[in-house]
């Protein structure tokens, strides 16, 4: 049997788990300041006079404060010089308030009054003339900037990411120790849920089971997401719509993650349940492999796409592809990670962003085999002023994937 894999239970494995959030620390009010800061720099960079952040993550980023998106227009513009200016239906504006940190103008629409209009004449208040150029948060509903372009033909608009990305991008300190702590979390989940596995257990059961290993280490809304997937159903990088129950020697995948202050973790792991086959054991060595090429590459400077083509090469020099043809990998090799899971910029080919210092990614050059079974190691790292760093050690080896005996 996998070391680690099975013997125990869920009531016993929960009952071991305790809160890993002490000493957390929130994003102080400071840095969200500067945050604004820094996207107006960007603006007189890019000749952009404002831009308006929607409802959602990009509002929470720049100013603190948090506000799920919906048919309402509920956000803020941020002029290039100027005061914050917030925007939102009339009912809402107390709750908005006691929500906000970084103050600004409250201006309200009531409900049979266009946000649109609104949204013009603050631009006029902030004395940006015709002509000026705009930025849309590209999280932006099209009905949203459909309204705002027709109410206000006057002005040209762009996309907003080169203020937007290019700021989120970047992860602080201070960011890079919630998703320090929220990974180490969902680590722990991972190997309690290895743990309670026994033949005929379900994938539903599993993933319960992790919402709650989850709460119990203080994500307070459990699971982010959850995929537990069994045998043949592996091979498909997100799942398949049946459950599924576990039997002897099946592969073993789960991807989970939970929020820690809004920061998301995300890992991935691949085992077996029982005696690994030598075709199980070479394809997951060579996704270990491939996905230590990718770290390897990773280097300041590199494109993203580099990394990208480092983990294709080992995939490919095993006979998997070529490119995106399966058997093989199907998908990107990662994706940047914050506030959303998945964030600019990518490890993929056509990416040719340059790696930074304070980028975060998943590295995960999953194989996929269609009616056998696949395998996807998934990390995340940050970039620094020497090369990667891991926030998570791989999975050690397929005999002993969480490095017990290590």
């Amino acid at each position: 049997m996998t070391i680690g894999i099975g013997g125990s239970t869920s009531a016993v494995e929960l009952a071991k788990l305790k809160d890993m959030t002490s000493g957390v620390q929130p994003i102080a009010k400071a840095e969200f300041v500067s945050r604004i800061e820094k996207a107006q720099r960007l603006m007189y960079e890019h000749g952009i006079d404002a831009i308006y952040v929607n409802a959602g993550t990009n509002l929470y980023y720049f100013t603190g404060t948090r506000w799920r998106p919906s048919e309402r227009m509920v956000g803020a513009i941020i002029p290039r010089d100027g005061e914050l200016q917030y925007i939102a239906p009339a009912f809402e504006e107390k709750t908005l308030k006691e929500y906000m940190l970084n103050e600004g103008s409250v201006n309200i629409w009531e409900e049979h009054e266009s946000p649109y209009t609104l949204f013009g004449r603050l631009l006029t208040a902030l004395n940006i003339p015709g002509g000026s150029t705009i930025g849309i948060d590209e999280s932006t509903a099209f009905f949203t900037f459909d309204g705002i372009q027709q109410a206000s033909p006057q002005y040209r608009y762009c996309d907003a990411r080169p203020v937007t990305a290019r700021c989120r991008m970047l992860k602080s300190a201070a960011e890079l120790a919630l998703f320090q702590r929220a990974k180490y979390m969902t680590q722990e989940g991972h190997k309690s849920a290895a743990r309670i596995l026994e033949p005929g257990i379900t994938t539903t059961q599993v993933t319960a089971f992790i919402d709650s290993a989850h709460r119990a280490v203080g994500a307070e809304g459990g699971s982010s997401f959850c995929i537990v997937l069994f045998g043949e159903a592996s091979a498909y990088p997100h799942g398949v719509k049946h459950p599924q129950q576990l039997q002897e020697n099946d592969m073993v995948l789960i991807d989970t993650g939970c929020l820690l202050g809004g920061y998301n973790s995300d890992i991935t792991r691949s085992y077996v349940y029982g005696e690994p086959s030598e075709r199980q054991r070479r394809v997951w060595n060579t996704e270990k492999a491939a996905q230590a090429a990718a770290f390897a590459a990773a280097q300041p400077g590199v494109p993203c796409s580099s990394v990208d083509a480092a983990a294709r090469k080992v995939l490919e020099a095993e006979g998997f592809g070529p490119g995106y043809k399966i058997p093989g990998l199907p998908h990107r090799t990662g994706h940047g990670i914050g506030l959303d899971i998945h964030e600019w910029p990518y490890l993929v080919g056509g990416d040719q962003t340059p790696l930074t210092t304070g980028m975060c990614f998943s590295n995960e050059p999953m194989i996929c085999i269609p009616g056998e079974f696949g395998i996807r190691h998934e990390d995340h790292f940050y970039m620094t002023d020497t090369g990667p760093r891991w926030f998570t050690q791989p999975a050690h080896s397929i005999d002993d994937p969480f490095a017990y005996e290590a």
